[in-house]
């Protein structure tokens, strides 16, 4: 029913802009504003310390979800892969889909369910990997996740 494109191509996943800016713009400030209100007000030494941390970690989140964010998903006959070649699953390693509206799933996204565990593996804003389970979402398009959720779906039953 659906042809891939000419690189054999089924189906592709990108950040949403807008959702990627306001990401970026809230992990960013809010590390930004735990530094100033650390260095403006400074509390006891050991929350200096936590505060002062986390508001660094924050600062490396944003710019590692922004970096992430430029990598888009794909999905051929055999695989769901990134962008930069790693893949997230192959298509006859997958059981189910979940994509309802309890389904443990990021948002705008759905979660695979796979046969057997693969190493833990994360980028931030577009998917994940524990165990089983594979969540794709978060600053995507919801139109293109719940495509690609759909052609998996057709692909795992036949």
């Amino acid at each position: 029913m659906f042809q891939p494109d000419e690189d054999g191509i089924y189906a592709q996943i990108e950040a949403s802009p807008a959702r990627r800016i306001f990401a970026y713009v809230v992990q960013f400030g809010l590390g930004a504003l735990l530094i100033y209100v650390t260095l403006a007000l400074p509390p006891s030494l050991p929350w200096m310390v936590f505060m002062l941390s986390f508001g660094v970690m924050m600062l490396w989140q944003a710019e590692r979800m922004r970096r992430a964010t430029t990598v888009t998903l794909e999905l051929t006959d055999t695989e769901l892969r990134d962008s930069t070649g790693v893949v997230l699953a192959r298509i006859d390693e997958i059981r189910s889909v979940e994509r309802g509206t309890f389904a443990f799933k990021p948002s705008n996204g759905f979660s695979l369910v796979l046969h057997n565990k693969k190493p833990w593996a994360w980028l931030p804003g577009l998917w994940w990997r524990i165990g089983r389970r594979v969540g794709v979402g978060g600053v995507t398009n919801a139109y293109q996740s719940k495509f690609m959720a759909e052609r998996i779906s057709m692909m795992i039953k036949d």
